[in-house]
This record gives C-alpha cells, structure tokens and sequence, in this order.
C-alpha cells in the first residue's frame, strides 16, 4: 500500500517544519515542506496529499495576535482549496501556532488567548485523551513539551477536548502545577469535523525520542536494575503514527 503523503507548511515565521516532516517520514509517511505562497500559486498541489500540518512557530511575527496573519492568508486565498479537501477525509493537524492559526481560521472552535501571568511557558506537561479521534487512537495518557505565550483556550460553541492538562508524571518530576496557562476546563487540545481536525499546543514533534524525556536517565537505571529493555520511542511518536496509520 502507498504511503500518504503530508504536506507541512512553511513561510513568514513557521519554525517547526523540518522537525513535524521528520516526524512524519519517522512514522511511514512521505512529507513535503510547501510554502503557503507555492500553494496559493497553485493550488492543484493539495490533490498530492492526504495530511495537512501546521507546525509551531511565530508566524508573521505574532504581532497581531498569534496565528491570525497567516489565518487571513488562508481564508483570503486558500478558503475553496480547503474545504474540497476536508471533502475528501483527509486530516489535518495544527500544532502550537498551527493550532492558533486553526481556530482563526474558523477549522476549528474556540480561542487562545495569552497565557495568564502574560508569561512565555517552555517545560512539559502531562494530558489525558479525552475525545475520539483517529490522531489520538490507542491512547490515554502522553506527556509532551509546551513552548508558547498564547495557549490559554477558551472554549467556544462546538468545542470537542481531545486532551486536558493533568496532574502526571512530569509535573510530580518537576514540581509544576497541571495547568500550565490557565486554559478553560484545563484545554490543551480539541477537534473538528469529527475528529480529523487535530488542534494542540503541545508539541510532539519534540517527544520523538525516549532520550527526549527530561528525566531520561533516571529513567534509564530504573529499567536497566530491572533487567528491561530500553525504549527508543518517545510518547510524541504515537500521534503521527496515528495520522499515517488513518490511511493505511
């Protein structure tokens, strides 16, 4: 069987895109980086893929809120396209500031809005899947890394949580509290058009690796005293293995 093809969005500050391709490809995909302006030249080239991703990153700088620029570039130009390909059962995941460019483009409900105490938060945080979808199929608990100043979800009309903010892990390991930007209902993501819409401000892409962890070596001696074999995967892996998994 083919392998699906993922088309990961570049351009005006999206940062994360080499790493989400990778995380692709590491999952049995084939993955492309496009830039949004190669799209709108063309947009045929959508009939190439069957995943869109959004990575992270400060697209046009944040400086009218985070993801409504590029938001606005997709609903002015992009709208059309979007819409036959969500026709089509096709996926799309948004991922930080492909989340906030999400929900600003109406894809998905709800906003996000600074993180209280106006802060930018880098550590990880522990979630618990919530909602049915094909990205988060198989799975309960993950703990991924954040990296944002605007997470803090309001909860909208339609909202649908795929996965909350928990006491785990990593926040015990750390000593942080679940909630990392005051997010309604502890929010860290949520779904549309019946699950093949995934918005998240973690990232996973930076949790590919079981070397990854923050606390890898001490988890490393506990499982060598135990005679266990060390995993190579990190907990981020499962979700893109998901989304290829969708069409296979």
């Amino acid at each position: 069987m083919a392998k699906p093809r993922v088309l990961v969005f570049s351009g005006y500050g999206l940062n994360c895109e080499d790493e989400v391709r990778f995380a692709f490809e590491t999952a049995g995909g084939i993955a492309d980086i496009v830039h949004i302006n190669d799209l709108i030249a063309n947009k045929k080239i959508l009939n190439k893929y069957q995943i869109l991703a959004l990575p992270g990153g400060f697209s046009y700088g944040d400086d009218t809120g985070s993801g409504k620029a590029y938001a606005n570039r997709f609903k002015n130009n992009l709208q059309d396209a979007l819409e036959k390909f969500m026709n089509q059962d096709h996926l799309i995941i948004g991922i930080c500031n492909g989340f906030q460019i999400l929900t600003n483009m109406g894809l998905l409900p709800g906003a996000l809005l600074p993180n209280i105490g106006a802060r930018y938060l880098v550590r990880w945080v522990d979630l618990k899947i919530e909602g049915k979808s094909s990205w988060t199929k198989g799975m309960k608990t993950i703990s991924l890394p954040i990296a944002h100043g605007e997470g803090r979800y309001i909860v909208d009309t339609g909202t649908v949580i795929a996965a909350t903010y928990v006491k785990g892990e990593m926040c015990e390991y750390q000593n942080l509290p679940a909630d990392p930007n005051g997010a309604e209902k502890n929010i860290a993501a949520v779904l549309g058009h019946n699950g093949r819409v995934l918005g998240m401000m973690p990232h996973p892409e930076r949790a590919m690796f079981f070397t990854q962890l923050p606390h890898w070596p001490l988890l490393k001696e506990q499982l060598t005293r135990q005679g266990k074999k060390l995993p190579k995967e990190g907990p981020g892996l499962k979700i893109f293995e998901n989304g290829v998994n969708y069409f296979q």
